[in-house]
């Protein structure tokens, strides 16, 4: 099997079937919450760190004004190409989530697979959070979706996924390299193997991730007022059931409300 070393970002083609196949719960649940907690009515939503817009163009053909930012192109051109195809604008653009504004606030935005997690520093996760407070408006809510170190129990290590597309076919495995627990800093192999009519392949990718405990988030957030933590769910994605955030919890979604 042919094996290259790279970044599966810049494979927008297997990055989307990978990372695609839980977008109707994701779906569903970002309309609850917009309904449930946005003051208002949600109309415009954004989408930091979007990839290849798996659910921003779903946002968009969903009646939602959708964008999204991005600061790999290869990901915002296949967005940008696939919201063509659908008849929608072309509204995703190139930005580094810490630094970007936008013309005109939004009413929510979403963020649901540990892209914020890819921020290294606690510098560079406040002011993500600054650009967004910017970019969002009084009353709307930033959707965070992301991993928790936990203080008690296990922590899921590995993990393992396939996907399939017509004769594309790709089996996905994730595991521990190595942690900087003082440093708060972890590293994950990342291995796809791809089945294709032309032939397989292997691409093997290590994820960067700062560590973030239950704590270590909530003193993090306070540092910028303009956001307060409204609620928060697991990724079961149910609106109904929101969870206590604890030393076990591992998965969550904090639903951040714009003050």
């Amino acid at each position: 099997m042919d094996t290259v070393v790279d970044s599966i970002y810049n494979h927008p083609v297997y990055y989307d079937l990978i990372f695609a196949s839980d977008w109707v719960a994701e779906f569903k649940f970002l309309k609850a919450a917009f309904d449930k907690h946005v003051d208002k009515k949600t109309k415009r939503v954004l989408e930091p760190a979007c990839g290849t817009g798996r659910l921003l163009y779903r946002m968009a053909k969903g009646g939602y004004q959708a964008a999204g930012l991005d600061l790999n192109e290869k990901a915002i051109e296949f967005c940008n190409k696939r919201l063509a195809r659908h008849g929608l604008p072309k509204s995703a653009f190139v930005a580094d989530m810490c630094d970007f504004q936008v013309k005109k606030p939004y009413d929510a935005a979403f963020n649901t697979i540990n892209s914020f997690r890819h921020l290294a520093t606690e510098k560079q996760s406040v002011a993500h959070f600054r650009a967004m407070a910017a970019a969002i408006r009084p009353g709307g809510i930033y959707a965070l979706g992301f991993h928790l170190t936990p203080l008690e129990g296990p922590q899921t290590d590995e993990e393992k996924w396939s996907a399939r597309r017509g004769n594309l076919v790709i089996n996905t495995s994730m595991w521990p390299r190595d942690k900087d627990r003082a440093g708060r800093m972890e590293r994950y192999n990342l291995r796809f193997d791809i089945y294709r009519p032309t032939g397989p392949m292997r691409i093997d990718d290590c994820l960067e991730l700062r560590s973030y405990t239950y704590r270590q988030f909530a003193s993090m957030i306070k540092k910028v007022p303009e956001w307060k933590v409204e609620e928060c769910y697991d990724f079961s994605y149910d609106i109904d059931a929101p969870v206590e955030v604890d030393g076990t919890t591992e998965d969550v979604v904090y639903i951040l409300k714009r003050q």
